[in-house]
């Protein structure tokens, strides 16, 4: 089990989460490597938690199966839970957001493309379509707080669970 972590310095707002849900799912995007020969694929690839493939020799199910072109095998990668809400800590503290089971490959790092979402704070107000993560910060103003909001250090790694 491996797990996707964060650290960022969230001001003003809370519970940083992707959007993904079952009618609007979100597409983790990751760098992958096999295990095997230890060949990086080139292009990241994207995951949904909602889509699931079938194993060759109908050995089950995964959210992403992947071949390996160098090697030829047969990898795959389950996630296992819903995301976890990133929450304003101070200092900022690394927290788990996604839990995932991979046979075969490995995730070597994370793009957070996409939408999320976050909450005020003190005001509750309601941040979506956060889709600026890629570039490592986001800027906006809570109308009920009257004070400027951001997500900025955005750290990600992938570790053991």
């Amino acid at each position: 089990m491996y797990a996707l972590t964060l650290t960022a310095e969230l001001n003003g707002v809370t519970n940083l989460r992707p959007k993904d849900t079952a009618d609007s799912p979100f597409w983790y995007t990751f760098t992958v490597q096999c295990t095997s020969c230890r060949e990086i694929h080139g292009n990241p690839v994207a995951i949904s938690r909602f889509e699931t493939n079938e194993l060759s020799g109908s050995r089950g199910e995964a959210n992403f199966v992947w071949k390996c072109k160098n090697c030829k095998r047969e990898s795959s990668c389950s996630i296992k839970t819903a995301p976890k809400a990133y929450g304003q800590t101070e200092p900022p503290k690394q927290l788990s957001i996604l839990e995932f089971d991979c046979r075969g490959l490995e995730f070597t790092s994370f793009s957070p493309e996409g939408e999320w979402l976050a909450d005020g704070l003190e005001s509750n107000t309601k941040f979506e379509g956060i889709d600026s993560l890629t570039e490592g910060e986001w800027f906006d103003y809570d109308e009920k707080a009257g004070d400027e909001v951001s997500i900025k250090d955005l750290k990600w790694e992938i570790k053991r669970a």
